[in-house]
């Protein structure tokens, strides 16, 4: 149950000061889970990528692009409240992928990571993807023990999301600005959109991309090679 938003859960009555402890005691619990997932990595040199974003940025997408360009060491994990239709992409594009179906649940936590990297069993020396579930709110709130937070923001979406939602902003490592082949098309001010990024996060890279024609795809293999975590690996060299 994520005790910030009630999803999980039928009963919203709670006090102000009851949800409040409930909140403290529930993240308390997620970040000891998540230390020993970051222990659990880093003894085995791998690098998990959290990428987090509204649903239909692109997310999917992306990463079936990531496998192909990348091919071996690469594995996924899938969130999704309902159904395997991600994971199968996933598998199709030839990576190892294991599905987390949270049900009403908003967001994955360090605890579901644990059991998918149980029964993943990732090689030493690679990296694991997390597609978190679509949502731009209490993802943020939890830590699973990555070693890297991706944001992928669609520029279908409105340039405003960064005031809207902080706290997502403001925990990424990198921006991806998604569906760049749609900006003649739509009213998304890209200055605009990074002056508010600043405004929550000023150490985030931006980098504009279209999962689906390619444009952007050598940037964002680079910044994964290049990324402080994966000198620790020794992957992707």
């Amino acid at each position: 149950m994520c005790a910030t938003c009630g999803c999980g859960t039928e009963e919203h009555s709670h006090s102000h000061s009851h949800t409040v402890t409930m909140e403290q005691d529930v993240l308390a619990k997620n970040d000891h889970l998540a230390a020993h997932n970051r222990e659990w990595l880093a003894e085995r040199g791998i690098l998990a990528v959290n990428v987090m974003s509204s649903p239909g940025a692109g997310k999917t997408t992306l990463l079936e692009r990531t496998v192909h360009e990348l091919g071996t060491s690469l594995a996924v994990v899938e969130g999704d409240q309902e159904t395997r239709l991600d994971a199968d992409r996933i598998r199709a594009a030839g990576a190892p992928v294991v599905q987390l179906n949270t049900g009403a649940g908003c967001h994955l936590d360090a605890g579901m990571l644990r059991r998918a990297l149980d029964e993943l069993d990732p090689a030493p020396h690679s990296v694991v993807f997390v597609e978190n579930v679509g949502n731009l709110v209490c993802p943020a709130l939890f830590d699973l023990g990555e070693g890297a937070r991706v944001v992928l923001m669609s520029v279908t979406e409105g340039a405003g999301k960064p005031l809207k939602y902080p706290h997502m902003f403001a925990s990424t490592d990198l921006v991806l600005l998604n569906k760049l082949d749609l900006l003649p098309y739509v009213d998304f001010d890209v200055a605009e959109f990074t002056e508010d990024l600043g405004k929550v996060n000023h150490s985030a890279e931006v980098l504009g991309l279209s999962a689906t024609r390619g444009d952007g795809i050598p940037e964002w293999l680079d910044w994964l090679r290049t990324h402080p975590s994966m000198a620790k690996t020794g992957v992707l060299r």
